[in-house]
């Protein structure tokens, strides 16, 4: 039903624009799902990472690729075709109940993002953003995934020096510290 598929870092594994034929489901790796404008801005819809998955919409709905999803590392990839994706929700309730999950939760990211560019400021932008990639790891909020300033930047609306000076200022007062390649949260 699956077809495996192994693809550098950097590439762009969709396009937006792109007539879909295809789910993808990330079994390793991370990559990011990205709209840019004419002038080459870009902002970072979500981050996917292993067990996830990309390519539902335009399947039920026929509509081509809404965004760019590129590789941030080497990913490899199950590629399921249209027609068996369609067979697999006729033949799989389930299925279709873990696919509606999946995109109401993230029409609610989405309410969630377009409430904080609307209400918060670049700092609260920030830390919010820290804590939804945070996870608790022995009593401690933690965030294990690579988050590049300029991907924050690009996932918050704001430039990288404006992330950098508020990731500085989040550090300085004590609310976050860098240790062995992973951010720590310190809140209470």
């Amino acid at each position: 039903m699956a077809v495996h598929r192994k693809v550098p870092r950097h590439t762009v594994i969709v396009r937006a624009g792109d007539s879909t034929e295809s789910l993808y489901v990330l079994v390793n790796g991370s990559a990011k799902v990205l709209n840019s404008d004419a002038e080459g801005r870009e902002v970072i819809l979500t981050l996917l990472g292993p067990g996830e998955f990309f390519g539902e919409m335009g399947l039920i709905d026929g509509s081509p690729r809404s965004a760019d999803v590129v590789a941030n590392e080497i990913c490899e990839l199950l590629v399921i075709a249209k027609a068996e994706f369609k067979q697999g929700l006729a033949d799989n309730f389930d299925l279709c109940l873990n696919i509606m999950k999946s995109l109401v939760r993230r029409l609610r990211e989405a309410d969630r993002k377009i409430e904080s560019l609307a209400l918060m400021d670049v700092y609260g932008r920030v830390a919010k953003l820290l804590l939804e990639f945070s996870v608790l790891e022995g009593g401690v909020r933690v965030i294990r995934r690579k988050l590049t300033k300029q991907d924050i930047a690009k996932m918050i609306g704001a430039s990288r020096e404006m992330v950098s000076r508020v990731m500085k200022d989040l550090e300085g007062s004590g609310y976050i510290r860098a240790a062995d390649g992973r951010i720590i949260l310190n809140v209470d």
